[in-house]
């Protein structure tokens, strides 16, 4: 398989029309525990999917595509997208309610709420399609409306498998984690007493499937520990030493990510950003070039090694798409340590922004936050107050906010969004963001993505 390593511009994505259906509710294939979490924790859940609108097109560049959505997207951003940055947008088709869940009921193919749904699936002329993973509910709706997955089943499972990744890391001979496993709650005690007695005072569970933060909890390695029972819905749970300022001789230096893309004979890694993590560790943005690649020049060698070498295990896999390969470094007495923590095998978080800036502003620099409104905004007004002010983003320009997505609440207001920086270093496009905070008229709060 070639790999070929980009600095900064977009790859050649794929030459095919797609259906993509847009809801979050496949990420855990399955795991409805991990699934009802994700829905509390997410109060927007069903406006996610619209992050699609403005990259489906580059990421597939047959035309016509086919974008299902849960909800409308808002239509000032629509108007945006095409009449002032010169996006051309997929085709829209609304899921009704449930549609996820009967997808899954292998009883309800002539559901009346579902059968319109398939008849206009079936119907597209795109060849292909597409979502956040391959889960069963996919599968099945490319059987009934007879197109093919991007990814297989087992291919998109098998790659977002952390279990799997470890194992194949360890036999590779690449940096990893201090880990035990366990294979049932009954053993997580021991596991993280023998990370205590070799100086951790933090540990992490993974379960092996796991997404936006759910799946993954962080634990003190001395007393008792809540563990739920979704943690092992896949099967045995990472239980991993925390390499921070809390263990002796350790002194963080970033979470930088790899973006990539997966084809058929080749691997693609055309951008590399920082993650911004919460305290918990849950994304709440991303910036480029990462911060820490001033501090450590070495480091984006050893960072494109690492990722290099893990996406021939992706593609080995069968899993085909763009994906994000999140990595932890340190500096252990005095030495550099990169590890890889997950691979990501799906349309992330980071893919929304890598893509647009990439697409406008190609080997610049770029930030991404996601914003909570409190009172919620109207969309329109938003994007009139950044432009009166000039720094809504215009193709041409040098610097500007681009919204990638409004979060809708019920009363049709922006609850949150997705706001992409560009300019020319990331200290300007820091300074921009600040700037919005004072020129928007709510409370502004960063969120997790």
């Amino acid at each position: 398989m070639k790999i070929q390593i980009l600095n900064g511009s977009l790859p050649e994505f794929w030459d095919r029309r797609a259906v993509f259906l847009a809801n979050l509710l496949s990420l855990f294939f399955g795991n409805q525990e991990e699934t009802e979490v994700l829905r509390r924790e997410i109060g927007t859940l069903e406006t996610y999917g619209n992050r699609l609108l403005p990259i489906l097109n580059i990421l597939f560049t047959g035309r016509p595509n086919l974008l299902v959505l849960q909800r409308e997207p808002d239509p000032a951003l629509r108007t945006y997208f095409v009449d002032r940055i010169g996006l051309e947008l997929p085709e829209l088709l609304l899921a009704p309610e449930g549609a996820y869940e009967l997808l899954l009921d292998q009883t309800a193919a002539g559901d009346p709420g579902l059968s319109p749904l398939l008849d206009q699936i079936a119907g597209h002329p795109a060849e292909w399609i597409d979502g956040f993973v391959t889960d069963e509910a996919l599968a099945t709706l490319a059987r009934r409306t007879s197109k093919k997955t991007v990814s297989s089943e087992s291919g998109s499972k098998r790659g977002n498998n952390k279990r799997l990744l470890h194992d194949y890391l360890v036999s590779a001979g690449l940096p990893t984690f201090e880990t035990r496993i366990a294979e049932s709650r009954s053993e997580i005690q021991a596991c993280l007493s023998a990370l205590a007695n070799q100086g951790y005072r933090h540990a992490v569970l993974k379960s092996p499937i796991g997404a936006s933060g759910i799946g993954l909890i962080r634990v003190t390695t001395e007393g008792h520990c809540r563990v739920p029972e979704y943690l092992f819905h896949e099967g045995a749970c990472l239980v991993q030493g925390w390499l921070d300022d809390n263990k002796e001789s350790v002194q963080p230096v970033g979470s930088p990510s790899v973006q990539v893309f997966v084809a058929d004979d080749s691997a693609t890694l055309y951008d590399m950003t920082g993650q911004i993590l919460s305290n918990e560790s849950i994304h709440e943005g991303n910036v480029a070039p990462p911060p820490c690649f001033s501090r450590d020049p070495g480091l984006r060698d050893e960072l494109l090694r690492q990722a290099s070498n893990a996406c021939e295990w992706l593609h080995a896999q069968g899993y085909r798409g763009t994906g994000s390969l999140d990595f932890h470094v340190v500096k252990q007495n005095g030495m550099l340590e990169v590890r890889i923590c997950e691979i990501n095998a799906r349309v992330t978080g980071a893919t929304y922004p890598s893509v647009l800036a990439r697409h406008f502003a190609p080997e610049k620099a770029w930030l991404m936050r996601n914003l909570q409104f409190n009172p919620p905004i109207e969309g329109a007004r938003l994007l009139k107050l950044l432009d009166e002010k000039g720094m809504l983003y215009l193709p041409g320009n040098e610097l500007g906010i681009l919204p990638i997505n409004f979060n809708l609440d019920g009363h049709g207001q922006t609850a949150k969004g997705q706001f992409l920086c560009l300019a020319g270093d990331t200290e300007a496009a820091g300074r921009l963001l600040d700037a919005a905070r004072h020129v928007l008229p709510v409370s502004l709060n960063y969120d997790r993505d």
